[in-house]
């Protein structure tokens, strides 16, 4: 299957409609989430305000340039939310053709967005977490992970920035990225707006249902969904249809690679549970209910009638579904779904040693979505200001003898929290 990515500029209008009149054309990077999140704390520690993000103002624009004495490496940009938007980079997959973004852009494709329903104060909301850092992005499978492992750690991560990346957290890239090339091809398409790139989420999902259908098996498919309350989204690792029986509900697979020949403890076990738990809940929950579209288009600011850059429309068409706006392609996504079966209540994670990739051992377990919904509630009251960070519990304060941030915390100011020497 081919995925698709792109590498251009997107046009800036001032406010006026993207399709009626031309514009200047200026090179804006586009980042992740989570790379906003990290140079909105770092604009937030360098000027002591309460909170900044992107306003959803259509005039609204934010420059920040890179800066060798900051802590955190700020990449050079101009952004404008709704009617002018810069991608520098999006990526579609054809062995499945997938669309993606790609390089430093692919952060866009997902792993999350979050609109909750249930009302709060607005001063109380606008100080949140949510608010603050994944406003009009959204909650990533990663940041209700992320929460579950310590909640003192995430907002450590939101505030202070990203740690530095480890060389088992590259290795551990670089072994999804050879998996996800055996079954995929990238092929590069220029987008002009945030409409554009998820046209080309819709497309790779639409993809690698096909893919999943026709040749059992498919991986980094995106995934996008309303639940409890939240917009969120995710990238599944890898879906399989069963190879015997009659049994026709793909299985959900997620690998892990370990740098030592051992299987991890059972709160890493627990936090990957979580995890797939998390995908299986975005899926059946695309498949099995009317996707929200008028929901999604206002939530994320979306115009569903916006005409796709000529690219995106030529891939779409080469694809099987042409389509000249996002509402058109929207259609042919919410006649995917409804034709794909639920996910098995069987889910796999898989243990790899980076050394050498060998499989150190394999964890099924059924699913539970009672537990899983109570996760994500307790970490969405996080996220929305309603209950303060809290640190591990005492039987996992293990944990923080491999966090970084483990200097600043306040726990570690208490003689009675001693560090486990465990070596997990």
């Amino acid at each position: 299957m081919t995925n698709f990515s792109c590498n251009n500029f997107l046009d800036e209008n001032n406010g006026s409609n993207k399709n009626d009149s031309p514009a200047n054309e200026i090179p804006v990077e586009v980042i992740s989430e989570e790379e906003m999140a990290f140079i909105e704390a770092a604009l937030l520690a360098a000027v002591a305000r309460p909170s900044l993000h992107l306003s959803s103002s259509s005039s609204s624009s934010l420059a920040s340039s890179s800066s060798t004495s900051s802590a955190f490496s700020l990449l050079s940009s101009q952004f404008q939310s709704r009617n002018g938007r810069c991608i520098s980079s999006v990526n579609l997959l054809s062995n499945r053709s997938l669309r993606t973004l790609s390089g430093p852009h692919s952060g866009l494709d997902i792993e999350d967005s979050c609109q909750l329903r249930n009302a709060q104060k607005k001063s109380r909301v606008s100080e949140s977490l949510l608010n603050r850092f994944r406003r009009r992005k959204g909650l990533s499978v990663t940041d209700i992970t992320a929460t579950e492992w310590c909640e003192k750690q995430m907002e450590f991560l939101l505030l202070l920035g990203k740690p530095e990346v480890t060389k088992a957290m590259k290795t551990g890239k670089m072994r999804h990225a050879k998996l996800e090339e055996e079954v995929i091809k990238r092929v590069e398409v220029s987008v002009r707006s945030l409409e554009d790139v998820w046209a080309l989420k819709f497309m790779n999902f639409i993809l690698g249902a096909n893919q999943l259908l026709f040749e059992g098996l498919t991986r980094e498919l995106p995934l996008v969904g309303f639940v409890e309350g939240a917009w969120m989204v995710g990238v599944i690792d890898e879906l399989r249809m069963p190879v015997t029986g009659m049994d026709r509900y793909p299985i959900l697979v997620d690998t892990k690679t370990r740098a030592k020949a051992k299987l991890p403890a059972e709160p890493q076990r627990r936090n990957g549970r979580l995890q797939l738990m998390c995908y299986k809940y975005l899926w059946d929950n695309l498949v099995s209910e009317t996707f929200p579209s008028d929901q999604f288009f206002d939530w994320f600011s979306l115009n569903p009638n916006y005409v796709l850059s000529d690219d995106v429309k030529k891939s779409a068409a080469d694809s099987g579904f042409p389509a000249e706006t996002l509402d058109e392609l929207m259609r042919y996504f919410r006649n995917t779904c409804s034709v794909l079966p639920p996910a098995h209540n069987q889910l796999l994670l898989r243990y790899e040693l980076q050394e050498d990739n060998s499989l150190l051992g394999e964890d099924q377990f059924a699913y539970d979505v009672d537990w899983v919904k109570n996760q994500i509630e307790h970490c969405l009251k996080f996220w929305v200001g309603e209950q303060e960070a809290s640190y591990v519990s005492e039987e996992e304060r293990w944990k923080c003898h491999f966090c970084q941030f483990a200097s600043v915390c306040p726990s570690q100011n208490d003689p009675s929290n001693a560090l486990s020497s465990q070596n997990q």
